[in-house]
């Protein structure tokens, strides 16, 4: 399952730089993002996996969303490539890649101090969010009430119809 999850993963990681739309390309990003989280719901830290998930679908959307409204070829019905400045991408993500294998080899790991907290989930959801949980979940609502507005309101028919 682990295995055919990452394998999954990484192949629809490729399909963004191989497919010739960037409607294509969200949806292939989606589906490695949402292989990412099955990941670690597998790995048993079912908290971050599902907040991965459901993050990424919503993030996914609304990129969609927004690049249908304001791009010229958004469905991808004239063939375009994902891929600018070869050359460049190339070292830069050479470097980077050999800059990370070299900080893995170099850096010495530390030794784990104390014991695993009894409850995983609310240990990290304390630690990334910590006294502004409330903050967070309001502006949460605030997001999902906007984007819905705007779509709404991007309908040629508009909040009520053709009739009114």
């Amino acid at each position: 399952m682990v295995w055919a999850l990452g394998a999954v993963a990484v192949a629809c990681g490729v399909a963004v730089f191989v497919v010739d739309s960037m409607a294509r390309a969200t949806f292939a990003l989606l589906a490695s993002f949402l292989c990412t989280g099955g990941l670690l719901m597998a790995a048993g830290l079912h908290y971050p996996g599902v907040l991965v998930i459901l993050m990424m679908i919503m993030e996914m959307l609304v990129m969609a969303v927004f690049m249908v409204m304001y791009m010229m070829n958004p469905a991808g019905l004239m063939p375009m490539s994902m891929l600018h400045n070869r050359r460049g991408a190339l070292a830069v993500a050479g470097t980077a890649f050999a800059a990370m294998v070299a900080g893995i080899v170099a850096v010495p790991w530390p030794e784990r101090a104390g014991r695993p907290p009894d409850e995983p989930a609310v240990a990290l959801g304390e630690a990334i969010m910590g006294s502004k949980m409330l903050v967070m979940m309001v502006i949460g609502v605030a997001i999902l009430a906007t984007m819905i507005a705007t779509v709404v309101l991007a309908m040629k028919s508009g909040r009520y119809g053709d009739d009114a």
